[in-house]
């Protein structure tokens, strides 16, 4: 080839990529213009409809400015000098509640698919800081009977110690093709297992995530309860939380009689009638242990992500549980009580948010169908002193 045809080549291929740059990064066509742009539309919001910021963000504009407030100076949220600190929350909170992807929060806030990316994941990350401070009992010497209990004579004398439930639920997972076999449970899908606890006040008071959908709810419940790394907040002498069969009956930790009638939904096909004292006691326990159902309901209604996870990576799915359910109690303990979800099933709290069979826990891999069911739910140390206890509710139910 002649030497003066290569170097018009090279010549011609140099200003093509100039060319290229210039029109790329010098001299592009901006793509977000909308005069709405992310804090002026924020600014908006929090100025407006009280019900409209509540479809959107989940709460009321109150709790997000304290929740903003409290957020920056003590878990790490913060802007720059184009993003607001309101604005980073905003993102945050709209992508949790609306399930929104990327791109359709990039068209909502006007930025970059970077800037999105990288605000959520600071908003993320603060919210899991203040899951750190707020999954936990408000009274950790848990010295007094719950409200709840006290004030309702459907309880009262009879579950005096109880401090609050326990049960296990599943969130939809995306994991690689060659972890799914152990992220599959009975609904044939991939799921995260979550173990919690909750108290009569419808918060978490403890959460373990990040299991896979195919384990056991009284294996989580073993490790959690054992190993002091995580802190499990266990109930005092004479106090006990409330469990379903799924887990062993040990001191501390309630079970209803076994094969027996359990459900509520079964008491209600049968006109709420009981047949036997055993029937009485399981009847009044499932309507008591229904608050963490409730409380399940009310986190899955609020934070739609939860129904269909994006395929992030797993440890960011993990903080996804754990940032809503921190937004679930900061909302239920905000001082101006007032949040239209939780208003909603306590008008009536024996109607239980019903989930998916396959999706709870303590009912999805049956002894018949796992070999170590049957070990992990054992009676352990005290269970003795828990089924004296049970019978002792039980006169007194019967008794009334």
């Amino acid at each position: 080839m002649d030497p003066e045809e290569v170097r018009r080549g090279r010549r011609n291929a140099a200003i093509n990529i100039l060319v290229h740059y210039y029109n790329t990064h010098v001299d592009r066509e901006p793509c977000y213009t909308s005069s709405q742009i992310g804090d002026k539309w924020m600014g908006e919001m929090i100025s407006g409809h009280p019900a409209r910021f509540q479809n959107i963000f989940r709460m009321s504009q109150r709790v997000f400015s304290d929740l903003l407030l409290d957020l920056r100076t003590s878990h790490g949220l913060h802007g720059s000098s184009r993003t607001t600190d309101r604005e980073v929350l905003g993102i945050t909170l709209y992508i949790l509640s609306q399930n929104e992807s990327m791109r359709g929060a990039m068209e909502r806030f006007q930025h970059s698919s970077e800037t999105i990316s990288r605000y959520f994941s600071v908003g993320l990350t603060s919210l899991v800081s203040l899951a750190q401070a707020i999954i936990k009992p408000e009274d950790p010497t848990f010295a007094r009977t719950p409200a709840q209990i006290r004030n309702d004579a459907r309880y009262m004398p009879h579950f005096k110690g109880c401090i609050g439930a326990i049960d296990g639920t599943h969130v939809h997972a995306r994991v690689p093709e060659n972890e799914k076999v152990a992220f599959i449970g009975r609904s044939g899908s991939t799921t995260q297992n979550i173990m919690a606890v909750c108290d009569f006040n419808m918060c978490f008071t403890f959460a373990m995530a990040g299991w896979e959908g195919s384990a056991h709810d009284s294996r989580i419940f073993k490790i959690a309860t054992r190993n002091p790394e995580y802190n499990f907040p266990h109930p005092p002498q004479g106090k006990y939380y409330l469990v379903d069969a799924g887990y062993p009956m040990q001191r501390g930790y309630l079970k209803p009689y076994p094969d027996t009638r359990y459900h509520l939904p079964d008491f209600q096909r049968a006109s709420n009638r009981t047949r036997n004292r055993k029937e009485v006691f399981n009847r009044r326990h499932s309507s008591l242990r229904g608050v963490i159902e409730r409380t399940f309901g009310v986190w899955k209604k609020k934070w739609v992500i939860l129904r269909d996870m994006p395929p992030y990576p797993f440890p960011k799915q993990v903080q996804v549980v754990l940032a809503t359910m921190a937004l679930t109690n900061y909302i239920r303990r905000h001082p101006t009580r007032a949040d239209v979800d939780f208003e909603r099933v306590e008008v009536n709290d024996d109607e239980v948010p019903v989930e998916p069979y396959e999706y709870r826990i303590g009912q999805s891999l049956p002894t018949e169908e796992n070999d170590n069911a049957s070990i992990c739910t054992k009676d352990g140390e005290g269970a003795s002193e828990m089924k004296a206890l049970r019978e002792e509710i039980t006169v007194s139910l019967v008794g009334d």
